[in-house]
């Protein structure tokens, strides 16, 4: 009789962890179909990275905040990056992609910078107009935070850490 209430209550326990789980899925916005277009030629559609988390950045080279944060991607990115994490700094519409990629150069940025010369990405993410603007994206691809202005670097390692 033990054996059969064990399996029982078991059975029940992951059914209700799972309706739980999908239950907090529900509430939390996919992350847009788009593809993203980077300085070396790469298409790059954001559903190619399902399985992995996703840092994606609206940036700008005339923003003194973006430029604050990218020491803080490139350590993000140097410490998860062999654990999964992908980082796409998206570069502007109205930034020149000369000088994207010059400061790509002069920055040493490790992750891909992507060129967003006709508007495409910042639309498909709620047309985004101010910068930086942060999206953390799960490996199930949904949105899991969205940061208008700088992101506090060890929150960030924090959600990062659960998703991976």
């Amino acid at each position: 009789m033990k054996k059969k209430e064990l399996i029982i209550g078991l059975f029940l326990f992951a059914l209700i962890s799972t309706s739980i789980w999908a239950w907090l899925q529900a509430g939390k916005p996919k992350a847009p179909d788009t593809t993203f277009a980077t300085i070396t030629g790469e298409m790059l559609p954001l559903n190619t990275l399902s399985g992995k988390a996703v840092i994606v950045t609206f940036w700008a080279t005339t923003c003194p905040g973006c430029m604050k944060e990218i020491p803080h991607l490139i350590e993000l990115y140097q410490q998860y990056h062999s654990q999964g994490l992908e980082i796409i700094a998206v570069a502007m519409s109205y930034d020149r992609p000369d000088q994207v990629i010059a400061m790509a150069k002069n920055k040493k940025i490790p992750y891909k910078i992507a060129l967003d010369t006709k508007g495409l990405n910042a639309k498909a993410f709620g047309d985004i107009r101010l910068t930086p603007t942060t999206f953390l994206i799960s490996p199930t691809q949904t949105i899991e935070l969205h940061k208008l202005g700088n992101f506090d670097t060890n929150a960030l390692k924090e959600r990062i850490n659960k998703l991976l």
